[in-house]
């Protein structure tokens, strides 16, 4: 595998959008996800905007890896759906805007059986934002969350629209008890963008823990291998654990990790 393209999520760095990219740009990462939702960065931003973003961002030799869209509700539930799926939209058009064609979103809870009411409605809004990105240059990921993702990849095969696919989050795995070492071979075909987020089981809670990266369960030497089988050429996203103390750091060590593989 060559170099690995490395970002950042912006949210995770914890610091105003301007002082953020530079603190990205000095931990020796190339890319950034910016999250449209939960990070203070401008979110209306005119064509004029846009050019100055982008300018900053070739100053540092900085790329948008990603444009993260995280809703409350998954495209299952009816309530506000069309809103939903319309704010999605905005989103990719605004993310191939930036230069990147990928927006992660959690599409919500993937039932076991494809005759659940659910599962229906989630294949017709994902078909839908499917075709609207081949439309736009822009495609939605669907993070890996809380089912094992032999389900997430039957639905996406079950599509008719092949422009989707998968944020493998080998984090959100583990701390849903759904992580196994066949888990990346499952969706390595699909995956558009790695979260590299790591996590342990805690019996005790009845659910995993996000740790930094390296300390956990998840075998990132395999992944990266069964990756570069694939020829896979997209980002790996770094992101803090929710209970650091020091964010800085711990990007600092995610970031010599990676390299080190």
């Amino acid at each position: 595998m060559a170099e690995l393209n490395i970002g950042i999520g912006l949210s995770s760095v914890g610091q105003p959008f301007k002082k953020a990219l530079h603190t990205v740009a000095r931990l020796g990462a190339t890319g950034v996800e910016i999250d449209v939702r939960n990070s203070a960065w401008p979110k209306e931003l005119t064509d004029t905007g846009r050019r100055q973003l982008r300018k900053m961002l070739d100053d540092l030799n900085l790329r948008v890896a990603a444009v993260r869209f995280s809703t409350r509700r998954g495209y299952d539930v009816l309530q506000d759906l069309d809103r939903r799926i319309d704010a999605t939209k905005q989103t990719m058009r605004f993310a191939y805007s930036l230069g990147t064609r990928v927006v992660i979103n959690s599409v919500g809870y993937v039932p076991d059986s494809a005759e659940h009411p659910a599962y229906a409605q989630l294949r017709e809004s994902l078909g839908d934002l499917a075709r609207y990105g081949q439309h736009v240059g822009a495609m939605l990921a669907c993070e890996t969350a809380s089912e094992p993702v032999e389900r997430l990849v039957g639905l996406l095969d079950s599509l008719e629209e092949k422009a989707i696919g998968i944020a493998f989050n080998p984090g959100n795995l583990i701390i849903n008890d759904c992580y196994d070492q066949n888990s990346i071979k499952e969706c390595a075909e699909r995956t558009l963008v790695v979260v590299a987020r790591d996590g342990v089981r805690d019996l005790a809670r009845g659910r995993g823990l996000q740790v930094p990266l390296g300390r956990g369960s998840a075998e990132f030497p395999d992944i990266l291998g069964v990756l570069e089988e694939w020829h896979y050429s997209g980002w790996f996203i770094l992101e803090s654990s929710n209970n650091t103390i020091d964010r800085e750091s711990e990007l600092t060590n995610a970031v010599k990790f990676l390299k080190a593989l």
